[in-house]
């Protein structure tokens, strides 16, 4: 699948990204390997290029993973789309209002920008990847052992978020800390 990191509706937030970047106490976390992720890792995880770090990313629903730091990491996704107006929002529970701004996000994606997804309120394989494609470089190295400081481009605003040296993703939540986008525990709130 393509990605469309080159929409022009998300390219003047990309010149302000790297004024957002922040310092903020990192927590760590050690959870087994999800399930219900197409890589089996317990983190959404990268390597190499970041531009497609997310095209093996785990299901986030209702009934998977519904609980958890990757659904964080999703709502403020979905935040920075303007799908979910409230910081609170972004809890780390996949519950009925995040399941009806994924299917907002999904029916946007396809009606504006082209896309072809299941406008089904899943987090699966191909929406994970199409939101990869809005991922933009902010500085740091794709080379093993380094971390890469990386910010979603939304309509609205953005995500911060790391790659760190070990392939694992960080990203600043609603309240302003680090967090570990894991699937299998929540820590934000």
């Amino acid at each position: 699948m393509s990605t469309n990191s080159s929409k022009p509706r998300r390219a003047a937030a990309v010149l302000a990204a790297a004024a957002a970047m922040l310092t903020a106490t990192m927590v760590t976390a050690s959870p087994a390997a999800a399930s219900g992720t197409y890589s089996g890792r317990a983190y959404v995880y990268g390597t190499g290029p970041y531009t497609d770090d997310w095209d093996d990313e785990g299901i986030l629903q209702r009934s998977t993973h519904a609980s958890s730091n990757a659904t964080c990491l999703w709502q403020a996704i979905l935040h920075a789309d303007g799908k979910l107006t409230s910081l609170s929002d972004i809890d780390g529970v996949f519950g009925t209002k995040t399941y009806n701004a994924t299917i907002a996000w999904q029916r946007s994606e396809n009606e504006d920008w082209g896309a072809t997804l299941k406008v089904d309120g899943s987090v699966g394989e191909y929406t994970f990847t199409w939101a990869g494609g809005y991922i933009a470089y902010l500085s740091g190295s794709t080379d093993a052992g380094q971390t890469l400081n990386l910010r979603y481009v939304g309509v609205a605003g953005g995500v911060t978020m790391r790659r760190l040296p070990d392939g694992n993703y960080e990203f600043i939540d609603g309240d302003g800390a680090w967090r570990k986008a894991g699937y299998n525990y929540r820590s934000c709130s």
